[in-house]
């Protein structure tokens, strides 16, 4: 614990926001690993995959913030109290999110609430959910032939339903909407009554990065039913444009993984690879 100018004043320790990427511990950056593994507390939220906080040291103190439909089992007041309390024990803290911490991860806020304390704040960015599953998909987010706008969306964003949704998606755009399978069948009536084309290539991608991931097509006006029939469930990003209509189909990225496996096999003398 540092002590500033030899009196009582303790010198609070830095917050590491850190994103922990869409899942796949591959995908953390060196910086986030390493300092995941040297903390001595982590504050994490709920899509952290269990193979990222297993790289926690043994004796690190892991703090669970997870947030279920826009309800955290810790209000975010009491995240940034939390946080800063934490620091001014002169503990090493990371506060480990989902994707990136300024995609929809509220990372904004707490380093606001850091800066305000007097609190050293860094933050290490990490693949966001877009950018991982949509990679992991073979799904392009633009497109030279396709696409040449992207747009991050929150399906569950308060007041969205009352805005003009028709410049989001269509010819020559991409729209990716977060948390929005509880309420797809509505975002597709949304963008259909504002003038989108019901005939728009839709992608749902189902915990991107990870094992189970799941890649699904269809048209918007089918978005709401396909939701419902395949039993989709967060997280999973919808992918709205053209460019959905590059995206592997689950049984089409089953047989690329089945086929990389087998040559990769031989190449290392039968074994498969992981």
């Amino acid at each position: 614990m540092a002590i500033c100018n030899g009196m009582d004043d303790i010198i609070p320790a830095t917050v590491f926001l850190v994103g922990a990427g869409p899942g796949d511990p591959d995908l953390l950056t060196i910086k986030a690993a390493r300092l995941i593994g040297e903390a001595d507390v982590i504050v994490h939220d709920g899509l952290v995959s269990d193979a990222i906080l297993a790289l926690a040291s043994p004796d690190a103190e892991l703090i669970s913030v997870a947030k279920q439909r826009s309800r955290h089992s810790m209000p975010q007041d009491a995240i940034n109290v939390l946080l800063i309390d934490l620091a001014r024990e002169g503990r090493k803290i990371v506060r480990l999110k989902g994707g990136d911490p300024f995609i929809f991860g509220r990372g904004g806020e707490e380093v606001d609430a850091c800066r305000t304390a007097g609190v050293p704040v860094e933050v290490v960015p990490g693949i966001s959910a877009a950018i991982g599953s949509a990679a992991q998909a073979q799904l392009p987010l633009t497109h030279r032939a396709a696409s040449s706008a992207v747009t991050f969306v929150a399906g569950q964003c308060k007041g969205l339903s009352d805005q003009d949704w028709s410049g989001l998606a269509g010819i020559g755009r991409t729209l990716v909407i977060y948390m929005g399978v509880a309420t797809a069948a509505d975002i597709a009536d949304k963008l259909i009554a504002d003038g989108v084309s019901p005939a728009l290539p839709v992608a749902v991608l189902e915990n991107g990065t990870r094992p189970e991931m799941r890649t699904l097509r269809t048209l918007l006006a089918d978005l709401g039913d396909m939701v419902v029939r395949e039993k989709i469930v967060s997280p999973a990003l919808i992918v709205v444009g053209e460019v959905a209509a590059h995206a592997l189909a689950h049984d089409m990225l089953d047989a690329c993984r089945a086929l990389a496996n087998t040559q990769e096999g031989r190449a290392t003398g039968g074994k498969r690879v992981e």
